[in-house]
């Protein structure tokens, strides 16, 4: 039997069940800019069956990303690459070769550091995951007197938090006219409520505890991806006001304005018209979560163990009917456990092989920080009403400039090229933002999101009654990640919640209602399986130095061989097969991993798991790669 035939058993064996008992902003996602050829708007395209990037990309130079820093040609006025030299810790502190914005002002040496776990423990709540969801969580267990223990296989912040665009809004990234056809106008009421309440409750935080983390609200433009005067600019304007009227319905400061106008928008590209939402929020994600660890760090109701990484997390014991007694029992890759009343997997994806990650798509989204002279920008956010569209904000950059940071160009992981990807930013930033100077970071992150649009997987998992998750963040993953918190440990305490069946992963209704978005969604992923069938390079001495690819087959194991070349030519090989389902995995040349295309776990240049569902790394197949893993700090 071949692999596709078993995960499709597998997939509908999970669905059948699934139906028989019966997705901050991380990154938002972006459309084409105007001057490409007309896509849908998202409310076009998500009430249909997602058909995966069927719209037409405007081709740019391939930008040959080899390092974090990029300087303006002033002939092109496009992006360059200065090549700087590997920090062979690099995937201890993120899951990318780049790194984003938010290590300007805060490097990776200002975050806190734990210790790894050497011994076996007990407590009463176990959060795997030391991102914005396991932090907000540990934070709400804490205050209420819980004993809590974090772990997390890398450094803190290391995951998908520290790679967001760090929004904060209520201003959802699908909607709320698609939210509501999903769960009705009572789910969209209780999404606008839970995000506007995480949005605030990271001002308090930081209030409270005097954490410097440029927070401030704000207000966020929604405009249409079309010039100003067409009928595709009418429809989506439209589609704008109909928005807005739900929002003001569901209590949130929204209005429509045909004159609204962007300070500092004073390109040849006239999307002037939009909806305004007004107290919406922005930060510096890593300054503010590294805030809240140092005031962790000082309770005597709370332990952080880095480096550990956890390999499972099962239920023990009986409980029928409030007789016996059930635990929670964590076992780390280094043979130490932790035993727990219940556990939370914070870790952005289950650590599990189906179930709910069958009602999830995995997407990257890729972002610049290019200067613009201070005060020449409105701070507000902007987004644009394709399905795959741009998302804008300001951070600090010094006492000359700010940087506009400007995200989009989504695909699913590891099924496109990602070299052209900062190009078409740093393009349909100039086109706008004539103003724009220097683009110093570009970098990329992982969303992901809902079968059933727009709300998050957050309370006990499917099948347990101790062990919760928070997945499916539907590129607003750092307001997710809060309000997760407030569910989870109120579930943990028995106390009614006015969320929690909305976003129960349990859920049944939005579920059956999106059954014909989840069936296509398995039909594109069974078809990844093609790479079985494919390699990358016929020869070695092909491949340029600093790159990976796959040798299918590799001449000594028959296998497909995932390999990659260092700078001074050495290479390494690896097993190409994701230990998660075996898929094939890609290289992803801008951030220097290899991408699983199938549910979208990525894998350092040296094999290293940095993003789940898998949990293991990829197996090496010559002394040299063995010898890459063994000697990574972060690997042992």
């Amino acid at each position: 039997m071949t692999l596709p035939v078993i995960f499709r058993r597998q997939s509908a064996k999970c669905l059948v069940q699934r139906v028989a008992s019966i997705q901050t902003r991380l990154f938002t996602t972006s459309g084409d800019v105007t001057t490409l050829p007309a896509t849908p708007s998202r409310a076009q395209q998500i009430s249909s069956i997602q058909k995966y990037r069927s719209n037409p990309i405007q081709k740019f130079p391939v930008l040959q990303n080899q390092s974090r820093l990029f300087n303006s040609s002033p002939n092109l006025k496009m992006a360059t690459v200065a090549p700087t030299p590997s920090d062979p810790e690099q995937f201890l502190h993120t899951t990318g070769a780049s790194d984003s914005v938010w290590t300007h002002l805060h490097p990776y040496s200002k975050n806190p550091t734990f210790p790894s776990l050497d011994k076996n423990l007990e407590t009463d709540i176990c959060i795997i995951g030391a991102g914005i969801s396991g932090i907000s969580t540990a934070y709400e267990l804490v205050k209420r007197g819980h004993q809590v223990v974090l772990l997390e296989g890398r450094d803190v912040l290391s995951g998908e938090t520290g790679r967001t665009s760090g929004h904060l809004n209520n201003d959802l990234d699908d909607g709320y006219l698609e939210i509501a056809k999903k769960h009705g106008e009572s789910g969209a009421k209780v999404a606008a409520d839970s995000h506007s309440w995480a949005r605030d409750r990271i001002g308090e935080i930081a209030k409270e505890l005097g954490i410097d983390c440029e927070y401030r609200r704000l207000p966020a433009y929604d405009v249409s991806q079309f010039p100003r005067g067409t009928k595709e600019w009418e429809s989506e304007n439209d589609e704008l006001k109909q928005e807005a009227e739900l929002q003001h319905k569901l209590g949130i400061q929204s209005r429509y304005d045909a004159n609204l106008t962007v300070k500092g928008w004073s390109g040849k590209i006239d999307q002037r018209g939009g909806m305004v939402v007004e107290n919406q929020a922005t930060f510096h994600p890593t300054k503010y979560l590294a805030g809240v660890l140092e005031w962790l760090k000082k309770q005597p109701n709370f332990q952080c163990y880095t480096r550990t990484r956890v390999m499972s997390v099962e239920e023990k014991g009986v409980e029928v009917l409030g007789l016996g007694h059930k635990t929670v029992l964590i076992q780390t890759e280094n043979g130490h456990t932790v035993k727990a009343e219940g556990a939370v997997e914070a870790t952005a994806i289950p650590l599990q092989k189906l179930s709910v990650i069958t009602e999830l798509e995995f997407y990257r989204s890729y972002c610049i920080a290019i200067r613009v002279p201070k005060g020449s920008v409105e701070d507000c956010l902007i987004y644009d009403n394709a399905e795959m569209y741009k998302y804008v904000r300001l951070t600090a950059c010094d006492e000359k400039d700010d940087y506009l940071v400007v995200g989009g160009c989504d695909h699913k992981v590891g099924q496109e090229q990602t070299t052209t990807r900062y190009g078409e930013l740093e393009h349909w930033t100039r086109e706008r933002f004539p103003q724009a100077g220097k683009v110093d970071y570009a970098w990329s992150g992982q969303i992901f999101e809902p079968v059933d649009i727009g709300v998050g997987y957050i309370g006990k998992n499917q099948g347990s009654q101790k062990i919760y998750i928070i997945t499916g963040d539907s590129g607003d993953g750092l307001t997710h990640g809060v309000l997760a918190s407030k569910i989870i440990a109120d579930e943990i305490e028995n106390k009614p919640n006015d969320w929690a069946s909305t976003y129960s992963p349990r859920r049944i209704g939005s579920i059956l209602k999106s059954l014909p978005t989840m069936i296509q969604h398995d039909l594109q992923v069974n078809a990844q399986y093609k790479r079985f069938l494919q390699s990358d390079i016929t020869d070695i001495e092909d491949l340029t130095p600093g790159c990976g690819a796959v040798l299918n087959p590799n001449p000594l194991t028959k296998k497909p061989a995932a390999v990659y070349k260092d700078e001074s030519g050495k290479v390494y090989k690896y097993s190409a097969l994701c230990p998660h389902l075996k898929g094939v995995v890609c290289w992803n040349e801008a951030e220097k991993s290899f991408d699983c295309p199938v549910h979208g776990s990525r894998f350092s240049k040296e094999g290293i798991c940095v993003d789940g569902p898998a949990k293991a790394n990829l197996s090496p197949l010559d002394d040299a790669a063995q010898k890459e893993q063994d000697i990574t700090s972060w690997a042992r």
